[in-house]
C-alpha cells in the first residue's frame, strides 16, 4: 500500500518536498495543502516585480519554459494532489489526521496521513502602531502583497514612501521604489541599515550610497504613528520627526507560523520555530517540518537558529523527501549566509562577526581590506570592501562581510565554502582560485585579504578598523595619524577628519626622523597598501608603536573633510 503524505504549505519547502518525493518514490500518495492561490512562486523575486524588473507576476510562478506551476501542473507533471485555498487548522497526532478548512465554502475536512510535513512558513510582523490599518500601508511577504503594492504604484498616486525597517526586505524595496521615481525614506530603531548582516562600519558605507541616491535614512528612531486623512496615509511620525508619505511598507521582520504545531504539542525552540533534528524530523517521528517555520543548527555555534531563506527552505525540502522515501539524508545546518543588491552595490555576509564569535566562545581576529575586483588596467574595475574573521587558536576562517560595487557574490560564496569546510586562513590564502584579468587580480582579493589576516595573526601587523580608530581618537592619549598619499590624492579623495601628518610615501625614509617615537603612529593611504609599506619603513627605522588604518580612505565609512 502506498504511503499517504500530507504536506501543509505549497511554496518553497512544501513544493520542493513534493517534487523531490515523486521523483524518488513515485508510488507515494502525496497531497499538498496551500491556503493561498499561488504555488511554488519565487518569493524572493517580489521586490523585483514591484520595481518593474520582472514585468509579469506569472514569471515568478512559472518554470523556465513558461509553464505556470499551479494545481493542474502539480497533478499532471508531479502526480501530486493540491488543495489551494485550504487551510490546515489542527493536527490529531494520535489518529494521524489533519483538519483542513476550505476557505471558499467553509467546509472542514480531515485528511489521514502516514507522514505529515509542515512547511507553514512565516508571517510579517505588524506591530500595534496607530494607523497601521490605513490604506496604502503594506507588507511584502507573499504574492497578494506584491500585487497590491504594484497596483498602488502603477496608479501614479504614490510620490513618496516610508519603509519601516532597514533589513533585507526593506532595503531591497528601497531600490524598487526609487527606480519607480518615488522618494523613499527609511526608518529603523537601530542606527545603521542591515544590522543583522553588516557591522557599524559597513552600515555607514551603505548609508553613503543611500545619501548619494537622495534616500533618507533615519536610524535610531522609533515609529509612533502612521498618520492619515480620510483613511489614506499622509505621513509617518517618529519619536523625532514627521515624514510625509503616500505609502508605507512595514518591513520590521517576520515570525514563524507555528501555532498549529504548538497546539499539537510539538517542541518549539527559543526563537519560536519548530525544533527539528538533522533529518528535519520534529519531536513526533511521523511529522517533518522545514522552511521558515523551523529552527535548525548553526554549524559554527552548535546552537539552534532561525534563518528564513528560500535557499535553505529548498534544501530542507530535499532532505525531508529523501527521509520519507527511506534515504538517510541529513541537513547539516546553516552558517548565516546572505546577499543583497542595492543599486550598483552588493552587500553580503557569511558566518560570524566578532561579537557573535566572542559570544560563542571563539577568540576572533579580524581585518578590513579594500581591493579592486579585477586589475586596474581592465575596463570596469571596481572596488570592494570586506572584513574577514578567523579564530586565533585554530586559525579557522569563521566569517566575513562584504560591500561595494565590485564583484562580491563569487567571493562571498568562496568564503562560505571555506567556513563550511573549516579551512584555516592559511588554506584559504593558498586556495587555487581561477585567474585571468577579466575575472580577477593575480592574487584574488580574497587571497589578499587572507594574507593580511595571516599577517595580523602572526603578529606581523597591527591595525585598526575605522570604528576602532574612532574609539582610539576619543582617548586622552591619541595616536598620530600619518597620511602617505600624494598631495593630489588629498585634494581629490578627501581628508580624514582628524589631525594628521602628511608625508608622501616616497619621502618617508627622509622625513621619518621628524616623527615622535614615543607616540603611536597609524599610517594609511587610499586603501592602506602604501600604509603597509609605511608601517614596514617605520619598523625598520626603529619605531615600535605603529599600526595601519584598515581600508584607508576608500574604506572610511564616515565623513571626510
Amino acid at each position: 500500500m502506498s504511503k499517504k503524505i500530507v504536506i501543509v504549505g505549497g511554496v518553497a519547502c512544501g513544493a520542493k518536498t513534493a517534487a523531490r518525493l515523486m521523483r524518488i518514490d513515485p508510488d507515494a500518495d502525496v497531497t499538498m495543502i496551500e491556503k493561498g492561490d499561488f504555488l511554488s512562486y519565487a518569493g524572493c523575486g517580489l521586490p523585483y516585480y514591484v520595481g518593474d524588473v520582472v514585468k509579469d507576476y506569472k514569471e515568478l510562478t512559472s518554470t523556465p519554459i513558461g509553464v505556470v506551476r499551479d494545481a493542474g501542473f502539480f497533478r499532471k507533471v508531479k502526480h501530486v494532489d493540491v488543495l489551494v485555498r485550504h487551510m490546515a487548522t489542527r493536527i490529531d497526532r494520535e489518529n494521524k489526521k489533519v483538519a483542513v478548512t476550505d476557505l471558499n465554502s467553509g467546509e472542514e475536512k480531515k485528511l489521514s496521513y502516514d507522514t505529515l510535513v509542515l512547511a507553514t512558513g512565516a508571517s510579517p510582523i505588524r506591530p500595534p502602531i496607530q494607523g497601521a490599518d490605513l490604506e496604502q500601508v503594506f507588507t511584502l511577504w507573499n504574492m497578494p502583497d506584491a500585487l497590491a503594492m504594484k497596483a498602488a504604484i502603477d496608479s501614479g498616486s504614490i510620490k513618496s514612501a516610508v519603509v519601516i525597517g532597514g533589513g533585507l526586505i526593506g532595503m531591497e524595496v528601497v531600490e524598487a521604489l526609487h527606480n519607480r521615481g518615488i522618494h523613499v525614506s527609511v526608518i529603523d530603531v537601530l542606527k545603521t541599515p542591515l544590522p543583522a548582516m553588516l557591522n557599524e562600519d559597513f552600515g555607514h558605507l551603505m548609508m553613503k550610497v543611500l545619501a548619494q541616491k537622495n534616500i533618507d535614512f533615519y536610524g535610531g528612531e522609533r515609529v509612533t504613528e502612521i498618520m492619515g486623512e480620510g483613511g489614506v496615509v499622509t505621513g509617518v511620525k517618529t519619536d523625532q520627526r514627521i515624514i510625509d508619505a503616500d505609502m508605507v511598507l512595514m518591513a520590521i521582520g517576520v515570525r514563524p507560523n507555528t501555532l498549529m504545531a504548538k497546539e499539537a504539542g510539538l517542541d518549539i525552540g527559543d526563537r519560536g520555530g519548530i525544533l527539528v533534528d538533522e533529518h528535519m524530523r520534529t519531536s513526533d517521528p511521523y511529522i517533518y517540518a522545514g522552511g521558515d517555520c523551523v529552527e535548525v543548527r548553526n554549524t559554527l555555534t552548535g546552537a539552534t537558529t532561525w534563518q528564513p531563506m528560500g535557499s535553505a527552505a529548498n534544501r530542507h525540502g530535499r532532505v525531508i523527501a529523501d527521509n520519507i522515501a527511506g534515504m538517510n539524508s541529513t541537513f547539516n545546518g546553516v552558517i548565516g549566509t546572505a546577499v543583497m543588491k542595492l543599486f550598483e552595490y552588493t552587500a553580503g555576509k557569511t558566518g560570524l562577526n566578532e561579537a557573535q564569535a566572542r559570544k560563542s566562545g571563539y577568540d576572533p581576529v579580524a581585518v578590513t581590506v579594500v581591493d579592486a575586483d579585477i586589475p586596474h588596467f581592465m575596463p570596469g574595475a571596481s572596488m570592494l570592501t570586506f572584513r574577514l574573521v578567523a579564530d586565533r587558536k585554530t586559525r579557522k576562517v569563521i566569517g566575513g562581510q562584504f560591500f561595494g560595487p565590485g564583484k562580491i557574490d563569487k567571493r562571498l560564496d568562496v568564503l562560505a565554502a571555506a567556513v563550511t569546510g573549516e579551512l584555516t586562513v592559511d588554506q584559504l590564502a593558498d586556495t587555487d582560485l581561477a585567474y585571468a584579468p577579466p575575472y580577477s587580480t593575480a592574487l584574488d582579493p580574497l587571497t589578499h585579504g587572507a594574507n593580511v589576516l595571516r599577517n595580523k595573526l602572526d603578529g606581523l601587523l597591527k591595525s585598526y578598523s575605522p570604528s576602532q580608530l574612532q574609539e582610539r581618537m576619543k582617548g586622552s592619549s591619541t595616536p598620530l595619524l600619518l597620511d602617505v598619499r600624494t598631495a593630489p590624492e588629498l585634494e581629490s579623495q578627501g581628508r580624514i577628519p582628524y589631525e594628521f601628518v602628511h608625508i608622501p610615501l616616497g619621502a618617508l625614509w627622509d622625513k621619518a626622523p621628524e616623527l615622535p617615537k614615543d607616540r603611536e603612529i597609524i599610517a594609511f593611504c587610499k586603501i592602506s597598501v602604501r600604509g603597509w609599506d609605511a608601517y614596514s619603513i617605520l619598523k625598520r627605522l626603529g619605531f615600535k608603536n605603529i599600526a595601519i588604518l584598515e581600508g584607508g580612505i576608500m574604506g572610511w565609512p564616515y565623513s571626510l573633510n
